[in-house]
């Protein structure tokens, strides 16, 4: 894979990560996409800062960010984006946010960038070339047993609609494991799986901006990454279960049962 997709997708996440990181309590406009999914001007710029660097090396590429409607290109790749994932923790200052960049080849993700600037943790892999934080190799945890494991889980925003909402999966694992965070930004549990400080993330009401990037880090560090049955997973799947692929069988079990 040529060594300027990297470089531009790592430019792009560091200069909207700055961007966002010197935003914090800084929020000029907050509107809602839907009863409490917010979105900040904060957010709109930072796509705007990943969109104009990615336009301006690749014209022709396809485009699918979370805050605008997705721009077609003449190629065979496609960048998918979240510019702030966990805008509901930037806007309340807690410092768990980050920004999310794949490319797409012909359907399947190649390269995931994600960078949280609170940190400064800069999480990457490309396809079959491992998975790195700030340069470093990362892997997965080596955890053998459910009960002793420390997960990361997520709600959707229509969790008082919604008939499937996650609350019953999530008290039957909370009683089986040795504890369950849910901090806010699924990107960020992905690269927390990949190296090692979550043994597990399950979520559902995703979106392939959430995911893209995250799942790709997760097993290029030697995890696994399927839906909540065990099945095939793609990043366009609404449910995810990554794990460091030895309890992923007992999670799946619980999923089930």
């Amino acid at each position: 894979m040529s060594t300027l997709y990297k470089k531009v997708a790592i430019e792009a996440a560091l200069k909207s990560g700055r961007f966002i990181k010197n935003s914090v309590g800084k929020i000029k406009k907050i509107s809602y996409k839907g009863r409490i999914n917010l979105v900040t001007d904060v957010d709109k710029k930072s796509e705007d800062i990943i969109i104009k660097k990615i336009r301006s090396a690749f014209p022709d590429h396809s485009i699918l960010s979370e805050e605008s409607s997705p721009r077609y290109g003449n190629s065979e790749f496609k960048w998918i984006i979240d510019p702030l994932d966990g805008t509901t923790n930037f806007a309340h200052s807690f410092p768990f946010f980050c920004v999310s960049i794949a490319l797409e080849k012909d359907g399947k993700v190649i390269l995931g960038v994600i960078y949280d600037p609170m940190r400064k943790e800069l999480f990457f892999a490309e396809h079959k070339k491992a998975a790195y934080r700030n340069n470093k190799k990362i892997h997965v945890s080596a955890k053998p047993n459910l009960s002793n494991a420390l997960l990361a889980t997520g709600f959707a925003y229509g969790i008082k609609e919604a008939k499937n909402n996650n609350i019953e999966h999530f008290r039957k694992l909370l009683m089986r494991v040795l504890a369950i965070r849910r901090a806010g930004s699924a990107a960020l549990d992905f690269c927390y799986v990949a190296c090692g400080r979550f043994d597990g993330f399950w979520e559902l009401d995703l979106c392939p901006w959430d995911c893209a990037a995250g799942a790709l880090i997760v097993r290029e560090a030697g995890g696994m990454v399927t839906k909540l049955d065990g099945s095939a997973y793609s990043h366009y799947d609404k449910e995810v279960l990554a794990s460091n692929g030895i309890i992923h069988k007992q999670m799946v079990k619980v999923f089930k049962g």
